[in-house]
């Protein structure tokens, strides 16, 4: 008898530590959640700034954007073939509303190495916005193509809606190559 109420007791302790462990493994994935929001915004910031900086014809297309989105990527190629992966967020100027997104971009050639970069989406109505937030979008052509004949970051207007810009280490690319590149929404950080 004293070896089964042992047995219950430890039972009993053993399911309150394990309820324990679960609301804090609940609490640490929302606080790991608001971090990367706000590492991502950090980025965000940071990255539209530079563009704005680097690109004189950037600023006046941002102030009529109706939103805009920023990504921070690694593109990783191993051997042959490639691709990276990134996070970043879409924001709604008038409201400030924020959805963070995923991009997966993939790729096929030669090479070792990773290169980090960023995507700029300047977006010129709210149609291209809501399209590229709520549907996803994938980029079919080079940046240079979807920024037109000015090729990527010349922003001299909106083309299919918007105008892309990426930038590297070495600052703001006048062409650069996107195709291949899904963007769509992160449920993870949009469930807090």
């Amino acid at each position: 008898m004293k070896k089964t109420v042992g047995t219950l007791v430890a039972l009993a302790l053993l399911l309150a530590a394990s309820w324990s462990l679960a609301a804090k493994t609940d609490e640490q994935k929302a606080k790991d959640a608001q971090e990367a929001r706000a590492k991502i915004d950090r980025m965000a910031q940071e990255k539209l700034d530079q563009v704005l900086r680097e690109s004189p014809k950037a600023k006046p297309l941002f102030e009529k954007a109706f939103g805009y989105a920023v990504f921070d990527n690694t593109k990783l190629s191993l051997g042959i073939g490639g691709g990276g992966s990134g996070k970043g967020v879409a924001v709604e100027k008038a409201s400030g509303k924020r959805t963070y997104m995923r991009m997966q971009a993939a790729g096929v050639g030669l090479g070792i190495g990773a290169q980090a970069y960023n995507v700029v989406f300047l977006f010129g109505d709210e149609r291209t916005f809501r399209g590229f937030v709520d549907k996803g979008w994938t980029a079919e052509s080079s940046a240079s193509a979807v920024a037109g004949d000015q090729g990527a970051g010349a922003g001299d207007a909106f083309i299919q809606g918007m105008a892309v810009y990426v930038l590297t280490d070495k600052g703001l690319m006048a062409r650069a190559d996107v195709t291949g590149t899904k963007y769509w929404k992160n449920a993870k950080l949009n469930e807090n």
